[in-house]
């Protein structure tokens, strides 16, 4: 289905005046008719005035980035799209199925997040298709990712509607169409990245491993997760901009476990980089007493002093020196 924009149509004031001047010219007539008796001044006139209403549902008010998707007895015959006043056939129906649907979503306001002291504003479905940027929000899913781990994310999508009669005609619901194909491609990418870097991981498919993972990486995985959704629901004539990660954490069941986990690779961490500050300082403390000759030590003088001073300055709590006033031996 392609859509067929309409044209020539913002002649709804002329019709709506030249609708108003006949009508009142109607209802001179019907007076004046009825003074003289004339049936062929009052017949016209009276047809006029109970069918002249027909005319009105021809008359149609968009406002800026809007459309109307319209059918004539089942046949598509094309969209108005900007804001202006229309008037077509009156015998147009006008076509949304999605117009009642309500997501998570900007746009869709219908009363329900308000708070004790303001009400709710019941707004009535209209048929109009918005052609706006949209923000979807979906709920919030729990995915394994690569490695089996249970992640809990969730996506903000930006999309807009770029071809109505796609919209309308080739899906049944492009709003539940979408939220459907976010979903789906939400799991197809999740699972192929771990949560934090991992060895021996390939998230590229080009046969090698790499650093890629879901929170090191989160603006590569929003954009193939865009990538995946567009290839979806271009046949339902969408346009996604744009997809980011809104939230992401592990699922609670395995949440404190991976915690600790990150704690210990932290602690081995910060333990390896004193241990190679102290080994470097001890290596240079030894250099400098040679260098300058002022202590002669043997081999087991100077494993007593690299053990003193890498237990002090490897320990977790300060050094309390012990003075020696006597001999080593």
């Amino acid at each position: 289905m392609e859509e067929k924009v309409l044209h020539g149509k913002k002649i709804g004031m002329l019709v709506l005046l030249l609708w108003l001047a006949v009508t009142a010219a109607a209802i001179v007539g019907v007076i004046f008719g009825g003074i003289k008796e004339s049936v062929l001044l009052l017949v016209p006139c009276i047809a006029w005035l109970a069918l002249g209403w027909i005319v009105l549902p021809g008359l149609k008010v968009l406002k800026p980035q809007e459309a109307l998707v319209l059918t004539l007895f089942g046949k598509y015959v094309g969209t108005l799209k900007g804001a202006g006043f229309y008037f077509v056939n009156p015998f147009c129906t006008a076509v949304n199925p999605a117009a009642a649907t309500k997501l998570s979503q900007s746009g869709d306001v219908d009363g329900h997040g308000k708070s004790d002291g303001q009400a709710a504003v019941a707004v009535a479905p209209t048929k109009k298709i918005s052609l706006k940027l949209m923000t979807l929000s979906n709920a919030r899913q729990k995915i394994n990712d690569c490695l089996g781990n249970p992640v809990e994310i969730g996506i903000a999508v930006t999309w807009r509607v770029v071809d109505t009669a796609k919209a309308v005609f080739d899906v049944d619901n492009y709003k539940e169409y979408l939220s459907l194909q976010c979903d789906a491609a939400l799991r197809n990418i999740v699972r192929i990245y771990p949560y934090d870097v991992a060895p021996n991981v390939d998230t590229t498919g080009d046969g090698h491993a790499d650093e890629g993972s879901l929170r090191g990486s989160s603006e590569v995985v929003a954009e193939r997760i865009r990538a995946e959704i567009q290839s979806k629901v271009a046949q339902a004539g969408l346009e996604i901009v744009e997809a980011r990660i809104t939230y992401l954490a592990y699922a609670p069941e395995i949440a404190a476990v991976m915690l600790q986990r990150q704690q210990a690779s932290a602690i081995i961490d910060a333990r390896k980089m004193i241990v190679d500050g102290a080994v470097g300082m001890v290596e240079m403390a030894l250099e400098r007493l040679s260098e300058g000759g002022m202590v002669q030590l043997d081999e087991e003088r100077k494993a007593a002093m690299v053990s003193n001073l890498l237990v002090v300055l490897c320990g977790n709590h300060d050094a309390q020196p012990v003075v020696n006033s006597g001999s080593l031996y």
